[in-house]
């Protein structure tokens, strides 16, 4: 019965493509010039902080709570599962490791609780209006001069120059936010007025910034709401509201981020468990990092009803605040309904802090308000002497599969060492990248999964060797025919057995967490980098292997000579030169 045969390929163009890969992870270290892995909490240290709940009544949180805190905060940490990051309770205390990262980027990525909320706007005036002058200014004596009139409307301030997000979607406008529809118009009552020259006219000041004082409209605000905005001091950081778990079905007073207004804010309509996804982008046509939202489908309407509702109200009634843990990072004015649930933050962020943002939105608001109980700079607990122990453990057990290789392969073992070496110069390329996109750290799991990953590499390869010497021995076929047929049965046994080895490092990663997780996931790369490996270098070499002489006319040092097989020869085959 005739056998298959396949057509030869082109193995010089597939190691072309095998180099160009190759090259591409190369240039892509030089571009985030990173050369070397990043290191996990084991082996480099790292930082700990301790979190401690706090409760209104003071008593103990619930486990429900703590479990999705411990979530939340290990998917703001650890989302890809890769970083070695370790989030774990410690009684009613939630101990957080991130290796190699500062106390400071800890602190801010896990201490948020990211509760966001949409509140109509319904009164704003500046935070602080008696700090302005309260003597009749004198006129400047150039036309630089910075002093300002004294009649100038106090409620007047500029918008909010934090870097945390100034405006939603291109339907809305940040404006400057004013008590009173008629804040900057014409003066009432002889008060005075700027010249047209710019010079003020010399009134009394003091009467007629008692008279400017912001009006507010008071209908429709709760009377306790209303005493606790006058109350209000946010030119003071420390009672600003930073970190405030206001309660959305109640009306709230809140300040600015960088406390320049303070807002009498109505019911939130809209919450952060109402957003269905959240990522950080650059803005279509300009270099502006933006935090893009996109609601659930009851969030998609309520913010609809909620744009429709500002739209139509007078100012500055008109004006949604997003407020961001207690504080109005920004307040627009809406322009329009705004149907199909979606929405965007913008404003002064980098790459970095829209990222960071958008990963707090992702993945949830923290379910209570925790305190820093304790921050600590931990040192590496395997030190230098373990890693170099465990990388000599790894480079014997290399170096014995090599050995082998070639006493039992010969000439054929070149191919099983030098596969090795691509697959290694992948893997750690494929490391080095992933640590400075992703946030992968290399830590112990993730290099014994490596060192693991040797056998399954030199399983593949020993598997078309000895298809390729099954064919060798019947004897019917020459050394390049045999390489092409046997490949084309080879590649299903490789296949199926990687598939199986990569399925089984997909659940456990999956259904894993810390140093587990880790493990699979250097398993599961080093599998796909075996799969390519195989089919574009070791068969395209071999294949250009066959055209040699030394292999083709099955010399004794190549692995293939007659004499080696011929155990494995019936008596009454001749065999083919």
């Amino acid at each position: 019965m005739a056998r298959p045969t396949s057509r030869h390929s082109n193995p010089g163009r597939t190691l072309l493509i095998l180099l160009a890969l190759i090259l591409a992870l190369g240039g892509t270290m030089f571009l985030q010039k990173a050369f070397t892995p990043k290191l996990g909490l084991d082996l480099a240290g790292g930082t700990t902080v301790t979190l401690s709940p706090v409760t209104p009544n003071g008593s103990a949180p619930s486990q429900e709570a703590l479990d999705r805190a411990v979530n939340i905060i290990r998917e703001r940490v650890n989302g890809t599962g890769i970083s070695d990051a370790e989030v774990a309770k410690s009684g009613d205390n939630i101990v957080i490791s991130v290796p190699g990262a500062g106390q400071e980027e800890v602190i801010k990525l896990v201490g948020t609780t990211a509760e966001l909320r949409f509140r109509q706007v319904l009164a704003v005036e500046a935070a602080a209006p008696q700090q302005l002058s309260t003597e009749a200014p004198k006129p400047s004596a150039s036309p630089s001069g910075t002093t300002k009139p004294s009649t100038q409307p106090s409620a007047t301030v500029k918008p909010s120059a934090s870097p945390t997000g100034k405006a939603l979607s291109e339907a809305l406008t940040a404006p400057t936010p004013s008590a009173t529809p008629t804040a900057k118009t014409k003066a009432k009552d002889g008060q005075a007025t700027p010249t047209p020259s710019g010079t003020p006219s010399a009134q009394p000041s003091q009467p007629q910034q008692q008279e400017q004082q912001p009006q507010i409209d008071t209908a429709g605000v709760d009377p306790a709401v209303l005493k606790s905005y006058q109350a209000l001091n946010c030119t003071d950081p420390k009672t600003r509201g930073q970190g405030v778990q206001d309660n959305p079905a109640k009306q709230f007073a809140a300040c600015s981020d960088d406390g320049t207004a303070k807002y009498i804010l109505d019911v939130a309509k809209v919450v952060g468990t109402d957003i269905d996804t959240a990522s950080a982008g650059v803005r279509q046509g300009s270099t502006d990092w933006v935090v893009q939202l996109d609601f659930k489908s009851n969030g998609a309407t309520e913010w609809s009803k909620l744009t429709s509702v500002a739209f139509g109200s007078q100012p500055p009634r008109n004006q949604v605040a997003v407020v961001l843990d207690g504080l109005v990072i920004t307040a627009p004015v809406i322009q329009g309904p705004i149907p199909g649930g979606r929405a965007e933050i913008t404003g002064g962020f980098t790459q970095k802090t829209a990222t960071e943002l958008a990963d707090q939105l992702k993945y949830g608001a923290l379910p209570l308000k925790f305190n820093r109980s304790s921050i600590e700079t931990v040192s590496s607990t395997l030190g230098a002497d373990q890693l170099m122990g465990g990388l000599i453990a790894g480079a014997i057990g290399l170096a014995l599969v090599l050995l082998y290789s070639m006493l039992y392969y010969r000439g054929l073992g070149i191919v099983a060492v030098l596969s090795l070496v691509v697959a290694s110069v992948l893997t750690y390329e494929s490391v080095v990248v992933l640590g400075a996109t992703s946030g992968f750290a290399l830590s112990l799991p993730h290099i014994i999964g490596l060192v693991v990953s040797i056998g399954i590499t030199a399983d593949s390869f020993i598997v078309y060797f000895e298809r390729i010497r099954d064919e060798m021995k019947e004897g019917r076929r020459t050394l390049r025919a045999a390489v092409e047929v046997a490949w084309v049965r080879a590649r299903r046994t490789i296949l199926i057995a990687d598939a199986v080895m990569f399925i089984a490092a997909v659940v456990l990663y999956f259904l894993a967490v810390g140093g587990v997780a880790g493990f699979a996931f250097a398993m599961g790369l080093t599998t796909l980098i075996d799969v390519v490996v195989v089919f574009l270098f070791t068969k395209p070499f071999i294949a250009l292997l066959a055209r040699m002489k030394f292999f083709a006319k099955g010399h004794p040092l190549s692995g293939l000579d007659a004499e080696r097989m011929a155990e494995h020869v019936p008596s009454n085959t001749p065999q083919e030169a």
